[in-house]
């Protein structure tokens, strides 16, 4: 698969299967919407020749990871299993690169326990503080996250499944219109959203974040820390020009939210996927960011 070598282990109540490639420091990648941990195809070869091990978990409910038994997602569950995946690794800390969803979790990880994340990567996403915030309210940012609102009715998993799956990668195309998809990618996503489960776990990750009325109770204190506290580590963020709309105009203002520093890279051009639209640059700057102070 790509180079990796594949596994799974147990972390925060769930069966993590990853991807893994490389020795050295830890780095933990996150995939995001709609997708799965393939996405690192080309961050990993080259994060491995630079010396770290690098892990890519299928999230929480992408198969073959497991889905929990309580059937949560709301995104500060997403930052616990970034921890525990550190722990359950063998390390006491880690570099965490994180892309939509996984940008999330990224943030949140270091929010939440910034004594076992080192630095953070995160790609095509603001700060919660900054995008969730302009969800509710920001025209641009509404029409943006269109489908964040829509999953939050009954028939979403019906529409996404329909014509083969032809919702996704319509989706990709809106989100990165410049992007020519590689036939193998858009493949490889859609095998994973064949999978039993995946289409319903992937769209309640935003009923349970995005809708209030969803929100379990004995998260509130946690969820409102990760949408709101400041990043306490070093922070690599990039983003592309031909993203959502509104998205670019959070990924601006958002710099006040980081307490130990902030790299923000702006690749013109590029979409929602610029680890995949062009990834020899990207990665060059994640490479060179995560290798200072080895």
């Amino acid at each position: 698969m790509n180079g990796f070598r594949q596994d799974h282990i147990h972390a925060n109540g769930i069966e993590f299967h990853y991807l893994e490639m490389g020795t050295g420091p830890l780095v933990l990648c996150l995939h995001g919407f709609p997708d799965n941990a393939l996405t690192y195809r080309y961050l990993g070869p080259d994060l491995a020749d630079a010396g770290f091990r690098v892990v890519a978990p299928f999230m929480r409910g992408y198969a073959p990871t497991g889905r929990p038994k309580d059937e949560r997602y709301q995104s500060v569950l997403l930052a616990q299993d970034a921890v525990a995946l550190i722990a359950a690794l063998g390390e006491k800390s880690a570099d965490v690169v994180g892309h939509d969803w996984g940008a999330l979790a990224t943030y949140g990880a270091a929010v939440l326990s910034p004594q076992h994340v080192r630095r953070i990567v995160t790609i095509a996403a603001a700060h919660p503080a900054t995008l969730l915030g302009a969800l509710a309210t920001d025209y641009d940012m509404i029409k943006g996250g269109w489908h964040a609102y829509f999953f939050q009715m009954p028939f979403a998993e019906h529409a996404v499944a329909a014509n083969d799956y032809e919702f996704i990668e319509r989706w990709w195309r809106d989100a990165s219109p410049e992007y020519e998809i590689p036939p193998d990618i858009m493949a490889s996503v859609k095998a994973t959203f064949r999978q039993p489960g995946v289409v319903t776990a992937a769209i309640t990750y935003y009923r349970h974040t995005m809708n209030p009325a969803n929100h379990d109770p004995a998260l509130a204190a946690l969820q409102h820390q990760m949408a709101t506290a400041s990043t306490l580590v070093p922070a690599l963020a990039l983003h592309g020009t031909k993203d959502r709309p509104g998205r670019l105009a959070a990924f601006e203002s958002m710099d006040q939210h980081f307490a130990a520093g902030l790299e923000k890279v702006i690749l013109p051009g590029t979409g929602h996927f610029p680890h995949l639209e062009r990834p020899h640059e990207v990665n060059a700057k994640i490479v060179a960011f995560l290798r200072r102070e080895m």
